[in-house]
């Protein structure tokens, strides 16, 4: 039956106030049921439905309407594109037909599925491409649906388009924004870690600072840091944060392969749990019984090298999604590159509190120990010339107050700074002439110098100390181990270099015999020549005394 011209104008008043609400709507899955309602109201059908293709132009989506949830779940299973759908999924004009069962195309309906007989479909087009299908069944009061339902359905149709691409286009637009919050999280995130494992390298400090940054972007409410121990066999958790630290630390050393500690570290891959009850893998009841339910265990690598492994737990049923795990991963080679250097930051130090130790020692040994030696030599002179010349006597004494004030001076000076006063401000040949005559007072040696024909001012100061400590010692070994009576001393200088050698007619010791590294103050000399760019060569043989000869490079203090 055709309608009337004022039938036709209120049904198009209508469809166009139901378009107008289309257009508002931009939940896609609201919009096709909307759509479907609308179709099913115009043309007066008992059912309406939707379909939706995908970009490969398959069905995505099937809405209806008309059939209660109950009869929707009694139907064997959802359209499949087959028989009438599949004729209008590649139409592009309607399809109308009185009878479904008569139509060449109609294979039958779902086990369950109601009784249709009339049928309208319309292809819902967008340009040259059909993103969907309008089907409707039933034409209530008449036995077949019109060309006034076809019309008024292929307008809607048109409307259908507009909206579903808007829809489709604002869900892209909502995909993207959730796309981009995440990078930003996940930039904050690389951000936060990066920053605090470039802003310190204490152990501790980097620690925390990475695991409260991983429980706070996956939003977990535990989270432990276990480091590979010495004997590379075995984890020791060090670190613990948040809830039910108890239940945690019940089992916080594992070997390679035990549970899920050792697991990733054996593997070192990242592992996660979505169901720890039900996992014996696990090993740690008592986490289990605080309520835990998930965990994300990842490797802390360096390189190709295995530094401990981080693991994150959660109360929560939500999964921990692939790409969180795959930040949190990303987050673990970089703090174990960050373990690695503050150990190696750590060793350093170590290395240097060492070297600092041994400089002391050596310091207070060509320094002080040596000025108390010499005033010992002098007290030992003077308790032999008591009865035979007390005069003589009492000025030694004297002098060996003076040097021990000296000394304790220097000690109290060393101990503000760690570093002896003894040449001062004096030159290399003022500061050895010093030394000769300390040397001279304590002894009975005779000593001569022989001085540089060139002004040595310009001198390094680092060059003047070495070759001053090597002098003190060389004669501090004149007087304990040699013996001798004539000490010869010169200096001398060329375009590169300074030299000074210290010879004597002393014991002499058999060059062959003694490793010179045993002893300290030989050791001493070479070390500090060679810290300066230098070097020491020492000569010597039984009764025939014994020849030191340092050099120095020739520097301008700048």
């Amino acid at each position: 039956m055709l309608l009337t011209r004022e039938q036709l104008q209120e049904r198009l008043i209508a469809l166009h106030k139901a378009s107008l609400e289309l257009v508002k709507d931009v939940s896609l899955e609201t919009l096709l049921e909307r759509i479907a309602t609308v179709a099913c109201e115009q043309a007066d059908a008992r059912y309406a439905a939707l379909g939706v293709l995908d970009v490969h132009g398959k069905l995505e989506k099937f809405i209806s309407v008309g059939l209660t949830e109950k009869q929707i779940k009694r139907i064997a299973h959802p359209p499949v594109g087959r028989g009438l759908i599949g004729e209008l999924m590649n139409a592009e004009a309607p399809l109308r037909v009185p009878i479904i069962q008569k139509h060449p195309r109609s294979v039958g309906f779902p086990a369950n599925h109601p009784h249709m007989v009339s049928f309208l479909g319309v292809p819902i087009r967008a340009g040259e491409r059909q993103v969907g299908q309008i089907y409707l069944t039933d034409k209530n009061g008449a036995s077949e649906f019109t060309s006034d339902d076809e019309m008024i359905i292929q307008m809607l149709a048109a409307y259908a388009a507009t909206a579903i691409t808007n829809a489709r286009l604002y869900e892209h637009m909502r995909e993207r924004d959730i796309a981009l919050t995440r990078r930003n999280v996940d930039m904050a995130l690389l951000n936060g870690i990066a920053s605090a494992l470039t802003s310190s390298l204490e152990l501790d400090e980097i620690l925390n600072k990475t695991l409260r940054l991983v429980m706070n972007y996956m939003r977990v409410e535990a989270g432990e840091i276990f480091l590979l121990e010495e004997d590379g066999k075995s984890l020791r958790m060090v670190l613990h944060r948040g809830q039910a630290a108890e239940a945690f630390w019940t089992k916080n050393v594992f070997k390679m392969g035990d549970g899920y500690v050792g697991f990733v570290a054996e593997t070192r891959k990242p592992l996660v749990s979505t169901d720890l009850a039900s996992d014996v893998r696990f090993l740690r009841e008592a986490v289990v019984k605080a309520g835990f339910r998930q965990i994300a265990c990842i490797p802390l690598l360096s390189g190709e090298r295995l530094m401990g492994v981080m693991s994150v737990a959660t109360l929560g049923t939500e999964p921990l999604d692939d790409r969180s795990v795959e930040m949190m991963a990303a987050v673990g080679n970089w703090a174990g590159l960050a373990i690695e250097n503050a150990r190696l930051h750590a060793n350093a130090r170590r290395l240097a509190i060492l070297e600092e130790r041994e400089r002391i020692g050596m310091d207070l040994h060509d320094g002080i120990i040596q000025s108390i030696y010499g005033v010992g030599l002098s007290l030992e002179s003077a308790f032999h010339s008591i009865e035979e010349n007390p005069n003589d006597a009492k000025l030694r004494v004297q002098h060996a107050i003076d040097g021990l004030n000296q000394a304790i001076r220097d000690l109290r000076s060393y101990i503000l700074d760690l570093k002896p006063r003894q040449l001062g401000n004096d030159g290399l040949m003022t500061g050895i002439k010093r030394l000769v005559a300390e040397y001279r007072a304590n002894t009975f040696s005779d000593v001569h110098i022989s001085e540089p024909d060139v002004d040595l001012q310009n001198l390094a100061q680092e060059q003047v100390l070495a070759l001053f400590h090597i002098c003190q010692e060389a004669l501090a070994n004149c007087a304990k181990h040699a013996r001798a009576k004539k000490v010869q001393i010169a200096v001398w200088a060329t375009n590169e270099r300074v030299l000074m050698e210290v010879s004597d007619d002393g014991k002499g010791f058999d060059m062959e015999s003694m490793n010179i590294s045993i002893g300290h103050g030989l050791a001493n000399m070479r070390t500090r020549a060679r810290s300066v760019g230098g070097d020491v060569e020492i000569s010597s043989a039984v009764n025939e005394g014994t020849t030191v000869l340092a050099w120095v490079p020739r520097e301008v203090n700048r």
